[in-house]
């Protein structure tokens, strides 16, 4: 049983990596349509000092956005924003620290946000780690699930007040969250939410990026309850070339090498859905839903279980503390 609960997830994972791969192999990416500037809207962009997240923020800061990169590591954010800076003027750009990690640093980066009288009307909860070995976060959650998702639900939660007051009823602000194709291999042990029973690194982050979309339809429904003007949604930027698969054993990275060059996705266009669901007049009033290509998708079954939506939305507020159930 041990071997099977520990080999399955990884079998479940390839698979829909190759789905992926063909899909991307017959199918051009989202091409990102010219939107109107945005100029006074604030975004704030998780993991935007490199990747899909540094493609995201350069670009809504193209819309004249005032964008504030969140990321851990200070030298690579100032980096980031000094190459942003360079390329264009239309919006502001800046870098805040955060460990999404922490639950202190969280709150810490929300209180420096608030202290300065901000609005805040897009927020992308883009960072995330993937198949890192077993490891624990300070607060001693597994890191993929403390990193990828605890730390975006209560980053997020900590800014909702700030989002509501930013949001009219023309003008939603609106939250968007980076899942993954793994999620629909992903699994929710609510006995057993850290892996500690039988660790699989695959298994953990398909599991964080199930958790993201089953967090992203619970919060829509209680916005939705409560009539705020803000709209959540999930994305699904692809396989996309980034160093995100840094923690691959050497055959797979050996094999990832060259059909990375042939078949994943640029950076720029693995950010396109995320950028779209931040931007796009076509979004307005639109919350809820899974995105891929630049297309509305259904996302797994197990997304949709509202029963699990609320249990995974109240453990994690037990979990994460100070956020109102």
């Amino acid at each position: 049983m041990w071997l099977l609960a520990f080999v399955l997830p990884i079998i479940r994972l390839y698979l829909i990596g190759i789905k992926v791969l063909l899909y991307q192999l017959f199918n051009k990416s989202f091409p990102l349509p010219v939107f109107p500037k945005q100029n006074g809207r604030v975004a704030i962009v998780t993991g935007g000092a490199r990747g899909m997240g540094y493609e995201t923020a350069r670009h809504l800061t193209s819309l004249g956005m005032h964008v504030v990169i969140a990321g851990n590591c200070e030298e690579e954010g100032v980096a980031a924003v000094k190459k942003i800076q360079e390329e264009q003027n239309e919006g502001k750009v800046e870098f805040q620290n955060i460990d999404l990690a922490s639950l202190k640093s969280v709150r810490q980066f929300v209180h420096k946000f608030k202290d300065r009288g901000l609005l805040l009307h897009v927020l992308v909860n883009n960072a995330g780690v993937m198949l890192v070995p077993e490891r624990k976060t300070e607060d001693g959650f597994e890191l993929q699930f403390g990193l990828n998702y605890l730390g975006h639900f209560l980053l997020t939660n900590l800014l909702l007040d700030t989002l509501k007051k930013s949001g009219t009823a023309d003008s939603c602000a609106r939250i968007v969250t980076v899942s993954s194709a793994t999620h629909y291999g992903g699994v929710i042990s609510l006995d057993d939410l850290q892996g500690r029973s039988c660790y699989c690194s695959h298994g953990a982050y398909s599991q964080s990026k199930l958790a993201l979309v089953l967090f992203t339809y619970h919060l829509q429904q209680r916005l939705t309850s409560e009539g705020f003007p803000v709209m959540a949604n999930a994305v699904d930027p692809g396989m996309v070339n980034t160093d995100l698969y840094q923690n691959l054993c050497s055959p797979a990275q050996l094999v990832k090498q060259p059909v990375a060059w042939l078949l994943f996705r640029t950076p720029a266009q693995g950010a396109s859905t995320s950028i779209y669901a931040a931007a796009s007049p076509e979004m307005e009033g639109v919350g809820g839903c899974y995105l891929y290509n630049g297309r509305r998708t259904q996302s797994s079954e197990a997304s949709y279980d509202e029963d699990l939506q609320a249990e995974l939305w109240r453990q994690s507020c037990a979990l994460s503390t100070g956020v109102s159930q």
